[in-house]
């Protein structure tokens, strides 16, 4: 590791923060502060600020050395020609490390912005200071209240941790995430890696115990071995899940000026994917829905499942989905359909799998109960149930999709095969857009525990992705 494991510590997960140089008229990074259960302090001497400072109950002080007590983070928010000044200061105080929001260095190709950077890291190496970034968006800490923006939650909880280059991936990822319903634990704008490196943080991250599932989006690798050899140490201990950007030609040119990287060939990447086991997202999205599958289901390599659609158009949408997605969709045997005959009596509707079955599923608690205890105990399904679920009318009614949720946590305890739900927006059988009764359904869905996707495929791809994963741990 590049700097102190102790030190590192103590920077993602500070008792202790000082701000220096924020400004009016929000103050931003003393506001995104506000909820730190540590002590927090400012520095900043433009007597036009420190007014504004004090009003907000933070005590301000005019060097870093006039700070009381020992500092585990700073937050450098200084013009860049005056940066080195307090990361000297930030050295000569002790601190742990220093969080460098200020950017124009060597990602502008400016001989002066080399020249500052080449400083600090000087600095920092010599003095051992664990130094974040710089041009970064810093650290988040659930449990702690540290954060890069006030919507990040504070709280208990949280098992996913994302680190990523870009600081706005960073905040759009831990937001995402926590918008599907899932608590993020922490994460880590990296920047441009002067002293820190994504090997470090992805190290640390392996042997957090608060870490179950590891995202990263990186745009290129300081430590390339390294950062090889951890991901294929992981391997079946925590799932991680890479974003990598500037895989388009363009993109390739756009990471230099973005983070000072430099950009590695699509083959390198390929064949790390093959060696380490990691799983491979290409947007945000696609990271979100994969955490979401990992998180909220239950361990799987089988591919053989039960489709649950609402209409008979919607059967053959879910089908061409999950088939494309490499699932199987299997007929059950003629005992299952003996069983399903007494009572499947939708008009119109099919019992053949995909099942047509707004009516059994709407129509009553009972029926639907039948419908999972034959999915239980039919063979050909090993894979779970991905089901469309509708979010229409929530808000006014919610009793009949909390029964479906019940039914449907009961078979996934009993069986411990996956269960994914489906809301297709816009679709048939969904709100359109974002109502008050999808957003309230949306939370009902994760508050049980479901991962819920906007489209069948999504769905079907987020599977797709965890169960190769899993496959690929039993080769």
């Amino acid at each position: 590791m590049s700097v102190d494991r102790a030190r590192l510590d103590r920077v993602l997960n500070p008792r202790s923060i000082v701000v220096v140089g924020d400004k009016g008229p929000g103050y931003t990074w003393l506001s995104n502060q506000s909820e730190f259960t540590g002590d927090l302090y400012s520095v900043q001497v433009d007597e036009k600020e420190i007014k504004g400072i004090e009003e907000k109950g933070i005590p301000n002080f005019a060097s870093l050395d006039k700070v009381p007590g020992e500092i585990d983070l700073v937050i450098c928010a200084v013009p860049r020609s005056v940066s080195p000044f307090i990361i000297e200061a930030a050295a000569q105080k002790g601190a742990a490390g220093v969080h460098m929001f200020t950017s124009g260095f060597a990602e502008t190709d400016e001989p002066e912005g080399i020249a500052l950077q080449e400083r600090i890291k000087e600095i920092a190496t010599e003095s051992g200071l664990a130094l974040v970034g710089p041009n970064c968006m810093g650290i988040y800490n659930r449990r702690l209240g540290v954060k890069f923006t006030g919507a990040a939650v504070q709280g208990d909880g949280g098992s996913v941790s994302v680190m990523a280059q870009s600081g706005t991936h960073t905040i759009g990822l831990t937001l995402g995430l926590q918008a599907a319903g899932i608590e993020v634990t922490r994460s880590i704008s990296m920047g441009n890696v002067l002293v820190i490196n994504e090997a470090d943080y992805l190290e640390y991250l392996i042997d957090d115990d608060d870490t179950k599932v590891i995202v990263m989006y990186v745009e290129g690798a300081k430590d390339g071995r390294r950062l090889f050899e951890l991901l294929r140490s992981v391997r079946g201990k925590k799932p991680v899940v890479l974003w990598r950007g500037g895989r388009a030609r363009a993109g390739g040119r756009a990471i230099h000026s973005h983070t000072a990287s430099l950009a590695s060939s699509g083959d390198v990447w390929a064949g790390l994917y093959r060696q380490t086991g990691i799983i491979p997202a290409g947007s945000a999205d696609e990271v979100v829905d994969t955490v979401a599958a990992l998180v909220n289901m239950t361990p799987s390599s089988k591919r053989n499942l039960a489709l649950i659609a609402m209409t008979g158009g919607q059967s053959v949408a879910i089908s061409d989905q999950f088939e494309r997605a490499g699932f199987e969709v299997p007929r059950l045997s003629q005992q299952s359909y003996d069983r399903l005959a007494e009572f499947f009596n939708v008009i119109g509707g099919s019992y053949q799998n995909p099942f047509d079955a707004a009516g059994t599923v709407r129509g009553g608690e009972e029926n639907f109960k039948k419908l999972l205890d034959i999915l239980e105990d039919e063979p050909a399904i090993d894979g779970g149930i991905a089901i469309e679920l509708s979010t229409q009318g929530y808000d006014k009614n919610p009793k009949w999709l909390d029964a479906t949720l019940e039914q449907l946590a009961s078979y996934r305890e009993r069986t411990g095969q996956p269960v994914i739900t489906l809301s297709p927006t816009g679709g048939v059988m969904s709100a359109s857009g974002a109502s008050e009764a999808a957003v309230k359904a949306g939370e009902a869905i994760a508050a049980r525990g479901f991962a819920l996707y906007p489209s069948f495929a999504r769905g079907a791809d987020a599977l797709g992705r965890v169960v190769d994963y899993y496959a690929a741990l039993e080769e």
